[in-house]
């Protein structure tokens, strides 16, 4: 892990990036200026980049971290345990599913003791836990919401493929990947299966919805936020015949497409005009995303030539009936 300060840095570990680290911690700790290093539970530093720095357990103590915690305690500047629920008491979970009770009790309950033995300061959210553990001296730590982010501060990349793009799906995993790992504005909304959401919700910032009928679908494409769509097309026996649906589709959302080249859209979409053309090639497709994500104009510019491109094919269509 390299830092690039040389002040000591603070550990933030964390299942999985969420509220309470976003709403609570975060705020408190980013007031420092120390840099911030963000932890799941598998993802350790070594024992001597722990010397001086700070330790935040947001919600729950897994064990590789308590055992390494243990063992360089005396060169932490500080241990924190953060909770935004009753984590601490058996009691509290009572009602709860039981996979969400053990859940709790391996990670947290059960740690209450270590905790106080390795002199944890302990960090709540409520004035109830604030009260509850006044024992342990508790710092109360009060929710910050931060500014909303505006229109032109996240990009939607839609794909909207069904069942026979099958191959497609896969294919744009590790795009997206790329992609979302290189700009943080992205985010990316796929329609798949049980499926396509176990392997897709593994992406940052990424929404797997459910098939849905085509009046559902025709209502959903038109709510406002999509700005980027994707339409890959492997070359494909049965891919040969389809035609140029993804644009109709694509407009309707106000978004601009990206298609791979060949004779599907080849006589309706025109590269850098009313869409964008890469070739079926992992690093072209990233590069096409992180450029139309990074220039609005460009992209405004293509949606409404492919409006005005839409109109003209319907206004040919309907000639002589």
């Amino acid at each position: 892990m390299q830092l690039s300060s040389n002040a000591p840095p603070i550990y933030l570990v964390e299942e999985r990036a969420n509220p309470s680290s976003d709403f609570f911690v975060l705020p408190v700790v980013r007031s420092s200026g120390r840099p911030i290093v963000r932890c799941d539970f598998l993802d350790t530093p070594h024992a001597a980049e722990l010397r001086n720095a700070t330790v935040i357990f947001v919600r729950y103590v897994p064990r590789r971290w308590a055992r390494l915690v243990a063992s360089v305690r005396d060169s932490l500047s500080q241990l924190i345990f953060f909770m935004d629920d009753d984590l601490l008491d058996f009691a509290a979970a009572r009602g709860m599913p039981l996979r969400y009770r053990l859940k709790l009790a391996h990670l947290a309950t059960l740690r209450r003791r270590w905790l106080r033995d390795q002199g944890a300061m302990l960090w709540v959210s409520t004035p109830y836990l604030y009260e509850k553990y006044a024992d342990w001296r508790p710092r109360l730590v009060q929710p910050v919401l931060s500014q909303p982010p505006g229109p032109d501060d996240l990009v939607q990349v839609f794909y909207h493929g069904s069942a026979s793009h099958a191959a497609e799906i896969d294919w744009l995993y590790p795009v997206m990947a790329a992609a979302l790992s290189a700009e943080p504005r992205l985010t990316f909304e796929i329609i798949g299966t049980k499926k396509i959401n176990r392997r897709y919700r593994r992406l940052p910032r990424t929404t797997v919805v459910h098939p849905m009928s085509w009046p559902t679908y025709q209502a959903f494409i038109r709510t406002p936020s999509r700005q980027i769509g994707l339409a890959p097309l492997l070359d494909r026996p049965f891919n040969r015949a389809r035609s140029c649906t993804k644009l109709l589709d694509i407009t309707r959302a106000g978004a601009v497409g990206i298609f791979s080249p060949g004779p599907v859209c080849a006589d309706v979409v025109e590269h850098g005009v009313n869409g964008w053309m890469a070739p079926l090639d992992s690093d072209a497709w990233v590069e096409a995303i992180l450029l139309l994500t990074r220039d609005s104009e460009l992209r405004r510019r293509l949606v409404d030539n492919a409006k005005a491109c839409l109109a003209h094919l319907h206004g040919r269509s309907t000639i002589g009936m």
